[in-house]
């Protein structure tokens, strides 16, 4: 997702455990993705089967990936070599099959939020609007936010083009990341908002590189394609203790936030927010573990992120517009 830095650069440079790894329709959409009900497909525990078939394909996976170790240890003339590489082998499955175990966990975490039914959000193109005018989440064409913080520099560019996704014409966002001069990812992020107010994140496209050259994709999806759906980065009425999903392709794209605070204060170089400012806890099955705290400010929208293990900020320190 957008400025998930440190999930991404994680999934970049470790691909092997991520791939081991009735009021209306808009409402009932929301009352999905927010409250979790487990109404629909509630015995079959649909959401726990998900991560169970998510955690056998990752043990598939690390199990595969030790034989082909194991044969690559066979092609090495010295004993002592071979050995070495073998308990190294043996270590490298452990540590994938652990790696399975804690994201199994984390998914049923995220089950327990939201409930045990399918998510299947019902999309419907007449119940979206054009443009992006959330006061949490402002997207006006010809605005860039740039950030600054953890070594890294990032723009988000609101482009004036569109890309239509199950019939809803999206907005897309630029997300360009550098660090000490070099581009690391580039990505296209793409949101459209409902008649209600919620901003709907429909996909993206996650463009890692390393001394200039393009080393993974991982992270990207569309909604509609291959079993991605499309999910909420913010909602119109947010409301503290909801959890809901921000996209959703398994072992690829699996965000989720929790609104923690309606009520916060926060100040940066290029915005502020005392006592109104929105805090979501935004975490990935696929990084157990990794938590980032994101403050949103009305009328700017995404102005800080805070690591709260190590204090760590990603903060605006500029808002160009056109």
């Amino acid at each position: 997702m957008m400025l998930q830095r440190t999930v991404k650069t994680t999934q970049s440079s470790a691909h092997f455990t991520q791939r081991v790894a009735g009021f209306s329709a808009v409402l009932v959409i929301v009352f999905y993705l927010v409250i979790g009900t487990a109404l629909a497909g509630a015995g079959d525990r649909l959401c726990t089967k998900t991560a169970r078939a998510a955690r056998d394909a990752c043990t598939d996976d690390a199990e595969a990936d030790y034989a082909i170790a194991l044969g690559k240890c066979n092609n090495l003339s010295s004993a002592s070599d071979r050995e070495a590489c073998q308990q190294q082998a043996k270590r490298d499955l452990r540590d994938a099959q652990g790696e399975c175990s804690d994201q199994f966990d984390a998914r049923r975490e995220i089950c327990a939020a939201v409930g045990e039914a399918a998510y299947d959000p019902v999309i419907d193109p007449a119940n979206f609007v054009e443009g992006i005018t959330n006061p949490l989440f402002p997207m006006t064409p010809g605005t860039t936010f740039v950030y600054r913080g953890g070594g890294e520099d990032v723009r988000v560019t609101v482009t004036d083009r569109t890309k239509v996704i199950l019939g809803v014409k999206c907005v897309v966002v630029r997300d360009v990341v550098t660090a000490s001069g070099q581009v690391v990812e580039d990505t296209e992020d793409f949101f459209a908002q409902d008649v209600q107010g919620n901003v709907w994140y429909f996909g993206e496209i996650v463009q890692d590189f390393e001394n200039g050259e393009l080393v993974s994709l991982a992270g990207s999806f569309k909604a509609g394609v291959n079993g991605a759906k499309p999910g909420i980065i913010m909602r119109a009425t947010p409301r503290v203790g909801d959890v809901y999903r921000q996209e959703f392709l398994l072992a690829e794209a699996e965000d989720v936030a929790e609104v923690l605070s309606l009520t916060a204060s926060a100040m940066v170089p290029a915005a502020s927010c005392t006592n109104d400012c929105l805090i979501t806890k935004e975490t990935t099955p696929l990084e157990p573990g990794v938590v980032e705290n994101k403050y949103y400010a009305r009328g700017v929208g995404f102005i800080l992120q805070v690591d709260p293990e190590t204090g760590e900020r990603l903060e605006l320190i500029e808002v160009i517009r056109k």
